[in-house]
């Protein structure tokens, strides 16, 4: 009975493609007839794992595989009716792996296709737009799809044709002996540039490019709640790909300028307030600023430097959530140094009344030690 395929690459059936590649290589070093001379069931366990490799590694033949087991794949097998490759299959691979040279002795699936890039740009929000969201516009340079050869290059009437120089393949091949017998060193072809196909009426639009270069302003949705230094991505807006590749993406990045009131921390917002030492001692109400409109906070009598309150659902909009932060206030009890006579007797008559000045002990000082600690 056949060995199950998983066993033999030492892999749970729930290894990722990443997974079964490195078990694969980890095990054809290993176990390679040249590494292991004089071993007659070295060659063997090689063609094993290389055929439980060939099926797991094509998502096809895996499910295929998982699904009716080896019946599922028996015309996908190594050498097989169904197979690409003969011999060892993927051997290319561990000599690229460890010898940095590929195998002569089978083809290569080429894709003309090339991705376009990914481009970049930054937007400026002021402090209220961050918190609160806007749509912005901005503008990028990219290549896009030329129109007039609808991407191809050609010009109109012509078509490309089989590079020369790789005969349609893409590759240039340069072969040597080695130790392992005839290794090939397989490059992108520099005539074609790997596409396999070259143009020679070129148009006059894009200079056989197939793209061209274009000014676009796109808007950019920002969702309240966004932080400086946060990126947005706007799939497909980068650069156009080429002969059917994918475009790539727009990343946006934010920069959000400071507001002289608001201090941000997270989703919070912080605001210092400064209270004379009348208003601190017997206590107010008095008007506090928030993004939305003036609100009125009652300060407590006895109320210190450094007291905070916190003002529910007055904060940032919660970018991956629901509601908001909140607003935190903090006191200052300003002491006056310009006085009237009057106010200058009025605080002599306080003094009388009140405590003489004192060293505070060293067990007595952490709320000092807190306050200086929080706004040092």
């Amino acid at each position: 009975m056949p060995q199950d395929y998983y066993e033999v690459l030492g892999i749970p059936r729930t290894a990722s493609s990443d997974e079964v590649r490195r078990a694969y290589r980890r095990l054809a070093k290993d176990h390679h007839p040249d590494v292991n001379t004089g071993d007659p069931a070295a060659e063997a366990r090689f063609k094993s794992i290389n055929e439980a490799y060939e099926v797991l590694r094509d998502p096809s033949k895996r499910s295929a595989y998982d699904r009716f087991g080896h019946r599922g794949v028996k015309g996908f097998r190594p050498g097989g009716a169904g197979s690409q490759y003969t011999g060892f299959g993927d051997l290319g691979d561990i000599f690229e792996q460890f010898f940095g040279v590929g195998a002569a002795a089978r083809p290569r699936p080429r894709t003309r296709a090339v991705d376009g890039q990914d481009l970049r740009a930054r937007l400026t929000l002021e402090f209220e737009e961050a918190v609160f969201g806007v749509t912005r516009r901005v503008e990028v340079s990219r290549f896009e799809t030329c129109d007039e050869c609808d991407g191809t290059g050609a010009a109109a009437g012509s078509e490309p044709v089989a590079c020369p120089t790789c005969n349609g393949s893409g590759e240039v091949r340069a072969a040597r002996q080695t130790l392992f017998g005839t290794i090939v060193n397989l490059t992108p072809c520099p005539n074609c540039r790997g596409e396999g196909e070259t143009v020679s009426e070129p148009c006059t639009a894009c200079d056989g490019q197939g793209r061209v270069r274009r000014d676009r302003k796109l808007d950019v949705d920002i969702p309240a709640g966004v932080s400086d230094g946060l990126q947005i991505r706007l799939a497909g807006e980068g650069n156009h790909g080429r002969l059917g590749g994918r475009p790539g993406d727009l990343y946006v990045a934010l920069s959000v300028e400071p507001h002289d009131t608001f201090e941000r921390v997270g989703d919070e917002l912080h605001v210092r307030l400064n209270i004379n030492p009348a208003d601190a001692a017997l206590g107010a109400e008095v008007e506090v600023p928030t993004l939305d409109e003036p609100t009125t906070l009652r300060v407590p009598s006895g109320t210190q430097t450094g007291q905070t309150f916190r003002l529910r659902e007055l904060g940032v909009p919660r970018l991956h959530g629901t509601g908001r932060g909140d607003l935190v206030v903090t006191t200052f009890v300003m002491t006056p140094d310009k006085l009237s006579r009057e106010q200058r007797d009025l605080l002599e008559r306080l003094r009388a009344t009140l405590p003489e000045a004192e060293v505070v002990g060293r067990d007595n000082r952490g709320w000092w030690d807190r306050v200086r600690e929080r706004f040092k």
